[in-house]
């Protein structure tokens, strides 16, 4: 059973940077392409940004295009986001996704296969 963890939120001030991690288990990390998504109370869940498999391509949404990164490390089954600049919009439960068709990075949540429970970032001004 494939099975999705996420760590690293916390609070943090705006302009100031958390990374997030997602460790995979109950299969390589290297059959999926990886996504990022977040949701903040009373709000639908957002797509923030993904990974293929081999990490050749990324994409990001609009609004955090040049201030998140992601990455991974499929000898670790780790997946990454790097949030600089946070704004207090940026506060959310993030949440990490995977999809086996690895070359896609679907923005729609019903196209990712599995989930994690999330984990809380919050942005003070």
């Amino acid at each position: 059973q494939v099975q999705l963890v996420e760590s690293g939120g916390g609070l943090v001030h705006t302009g100031e940077s958390l990374r997030l991690s997602c460790v995979v288990s109950g299969r390589s990390i290297s059959s999926y392409a990886m996504g990022w998504f977040r949701q903040a109370p009373g709000k639908e869940r957002d797509f923030v940004g993904g990974i293929t498999f081999t990490g050749e391509t990324t994409d990001y949404a609009h609004s955090v295009k040049g201030r998140f990164t992601i990455s991974r490390d499929n000898a670790k089954n780790m997946v990454y986001l790097q949030m600089n600049s946070l704004k207090p919009e940026d506060t959310a439960v993030y949440y990490c996704a995977a999809n086996t068709h690895r070359l896609e990075i679907p923005q729609a949540m019903r196209s990712w296969e599995y989930w994690g429970r999330g984990t809380q970032v919050t942005v003070s001004s």
